[in-house]
């Protein structure tokens, strides 16, 4: 029965997923967020610092509270405005895979988004009481609320670049120009049509992308922060990595832009003092439900290390602790192997759902806090939700039952594989003597 359900993954479904993990314009979206990722990461810590996890009566505490809107100021010049760094690198990866020049991808994607803002004009008597003046640009719109307008307005400006390119519709200097001169005038034709159209779509038509884009998309960033959303993402890019397919890469590749929304959704609300509004964001996957890896795999390593007698079972498990603890699973997908394995595929889909399910009903109830920031992958599992939930002590207590309740689950399917591999040594000493 395992074999025909294999062979029609294979034969059905592994193809058509590698295919679109691997499709320009997602790849593209895929490569020009995850660039964004270290600004997102570092830029997050300013919240534990303006927001530190003391006491209220300590005077560091209120030393830093007190410079709080300084403190945020680098947050709100990059998470704060990440989708202006998005842009930028979609267009770069998108024009590279066209073999187009990057620079100049970048540069016309992030021109495209800049040109659906319609910058306000300060009236002069709010100028002096405001310390400001001229126009100014509705930032809010340049964070994570502006994501999908910035993925669609640079996939149409790398396409109107390719469109000139290949059609030749371009200004081609001679070859004893510089390349770097050159490139500046080839983009010329592209850089018109660019300015001139999105210019007339939102300045002459007064076309709103950011309000329509926001009225298409609001539905699904309310679906992706609710509990039936979490289990689908989790049995999805189980159930894929259980056939050798990169869950991670075709999942993430879809909801990280409805992550990031929910993401800085949360840290406005720190920022501002407010209710955080969001539980599903990325960083909550990471420390609650991918703990030690795809599959919550952290059970399986301890166990493996600790509680198996087969030889290749216990070398396997010692060996991929380490890893395991900083959230890389690799060597147990492919070691132990769980592609393909009747034994180990059911705890490997079963565990982070039933850690996400406990994970979300205990923050919906407000035992835990939200998480707010965006800590490195690769910190052990209580250390990163520490961070992440802004320093609340009982995330730390949270991921620690999650970690001994994977190890229950995975202990019976351990026990059982175990047993096979104890088999199969002992038969192979005896084919030897």
């Amino acid at each position: 029965m395992l074999d025909k359900f294999t062979a029609f993954v294979e034969q059905h479904l592994a193809g058509p997923m590698e295919k679109l993990a691997n499709q320009r314009h997602l790849r593209a979206l895929r490569d020009g967020i995850i660039a964004t990722l270290p600004l997102i990461i570092v830029s997050s810590f300013f919240m534990i610092i303006a927001f530190p996890p003391l006491p209220q009566s300590w005077g560091i505490t209120q030393f830093l509270s007190s410079h709080a809107a300084t403190i945020l100021l680098p947050y709100r010049m990059t998470m704060y405005v990440m989708s202006l760094y998005a842009a930028f690198g979609i267009g770069h990866s998108l024009a590279k895979s066209y073999k187009l020049d990057g620079l100049s991808g970048g540069i016309l994607a992030t021109t495209a988004f800049l040109l659906t803002f319609t910058p306000v004009n300060i009236p002069a008597e709010a100028q002096d009481a405001a310390g400001v003046t001229g126009f100014v640009l509705p930032m809010a719109n340049l964070g994570g609320g502006g994501m999908f307008v910035a993925i669609i307005t640079s996939i149409i400006a790398v396409e109107i670049y390719r469109f000139t390119d290949k059609s030749k519709f371009k200004i081609t200097m001679p070859d004893q120009v510089p390349p770097a001169v050159a490139r500046s005038f080839e983009a010329l034709t592209p850089t018109l049509i660019i300015i001139l159209g999105m210019g007339t779509i939102t300045y002459f038509l007064g076309f709103d992308w950011h309000t329509l884009v926001s009225t298409i998309v609001s539905p699904l960033v309310k679906a992706a922060d609710s509990l039936p959303s979490v289990i689908f993402i989790v049995f999805l890019t189980t159930f894929f990595w259980s056939f050798g397919i990169h869950g991670a890469s075709i999942v993430g590749s879809l909801a990280r832009p409805l992550w990031l929304q929910l993401l800085e959704g949360n840290t406005t609300a720190v920022a501002n003092g407010t209710a955080l509004p969001h539980i599903a964001a990325e960083p909550f996957y990471q420390w609650f439900i991918w703990i030690g890896g795809a599959g919550s795999t952290i059970g399986l390593a301890i166990l493996l290390a600790f509680r198996t007698k087969s030889k290749y079972g216990s070398t396997l498990g010692k060996t991929a602790l380490i890893p395991a603890i900083f959230n890389i699973n690799e060597p147990l997908i492919f070691g132990t192997p769980i592609v393909l394995n009747p034994i180990l595929i059911p705890p490997f889909i079963i565990a982070p759902i039933v850690n996400g399910i406990i994970a979300w009903t205990v923050t919906s109830l407000g035992l835990v806090n939200e998480v707010s920031v965006n800590a490195p992958w690769t910190l052990p599992g209580p250390i990163g939700a520490f961070l992440a939930t802004g320093g609340d002590w009982r995330a730390i207590v949270l991921n620690v039952i999650l970690i001994v309740l994977s190890i229950i689950i995975y202990y019976p399917f351990v026990a059982i594989y175990d047993k096979n591999e104890l088999d199969k040594e002992k038969e192979m000493a005896a084919t030897q003597a």
